[in-house]
């Protein structure tokens, strides 16, 4: 039933199966990279199934024209039925069967966080138009979209999901801690990156982050994240849980007029 990545179920701490008529185009993000290391390692598990082994005739037929008229064609809903009772039967009932549409809601962190503490997550790629309504009524749990543009299918977004969603799973990224700093986490954008060398073509790493002063460091750090995050993304600071220190960082950069 589909091809399967990792060694052994028992042991992973979130199992994801994946719907696709491209199943090739997943495998290779699958095995390579942080998810790579995480099958290989056993603490998450992936299946991958061709909707087309779910057809019901020889030509592996899974779309048809839409009722209706108009352009393109629009998947079937019999063989995601089967592929998904197939998935019941071995595995038991998945905590959540996602669908990767353009109308679903906006995939945010919050939306990560939450799939990463369940054990078992179904995607189902769409294709062409899209799938037949009553794949969604019938199979689908939650409807989810990488953003507001179109792609030719749900296996890119659901390379983002899994990607998204398992570094949030215990074990996947082996430190935790940057996992815990990474932008959206805490409704913020992250802080300047720097390496060595010091300085390239003129262009210096600033003064603080070479000083050894920790503090400092932080504190550079923090106001850094706010600003940012203000000149850039302002929206996510109303939502975000600000400490004393950042609301207090934020009305400096508003009252030396640097951000609005």
């Amino acid at each position: 039933m589909g091809g399967l990545l990792g060694p052994r179920d028992r042991e992973a701490r979130l199992r994801f199966d994946i719907v696709t008529i491209f199943p090739a185009m997943l495998e290779a993000v699958l095995r390579e990279g942080v998810l790579g290391r995480a099958v290989a390692r056993e603490v998450i598990r992936v299946g991958l199934h061709d909707l087309r082994d779910y057809s019901a005739d020889r030509r592996r037929t899974i779309d048809d024209v839409p009722y209706g008229g108009g352009p393109g064609m629009v998947l079937k809903p019999e063989p995601f039925f089967r592929v998904v009772a197939a998935i019941r039967r071995r595995h038991g009932d998945p905590d959540a069967v996602v669908l990767l549409s353009p109308q679903g809601r906006v995939f945010r962190h919050a939306e990560a966080a939450r799939l990463s503490r369940l054990r078992h997550v179904v995607l189902l790629c769409g294709r062409y138009e899209g799938v037949d309504e009553r794949v969604r009524e019938q199979v689908a749990t939650d409807e989810l979209s990488i953003g507001d543009y179109v792609l030719s299918g749900g296996e890119i977004p659901a390379a983002v999901v899994i990607d998204a969603v398992a570094r949030l799973v215990p074990g996947v990224v082996r430190d935790a801690q940057s996992v815990d700093e990474d932008s959206f986490v805490r409704g913020m954008l992250d802080h300047p990156h720097y390496t060595r060398p010091a300085e390239v073509d003129a262009h210096a790493v600033p003064d603080v982050l070479l000083s050894g002063h920790h503090a400092e460091i932080r504190r550079w750090r923090k106001r850094e994240a706010v600003r940012r995050t203000l000149e850039r993304r302002p929206d996510l600071l109303e939502r975000a849980v600000l400490d004393d220190e950042e609301r207090a960082i934020v009305q400096e950069l508003k009252d030396e007029g640097k951000c609005q």
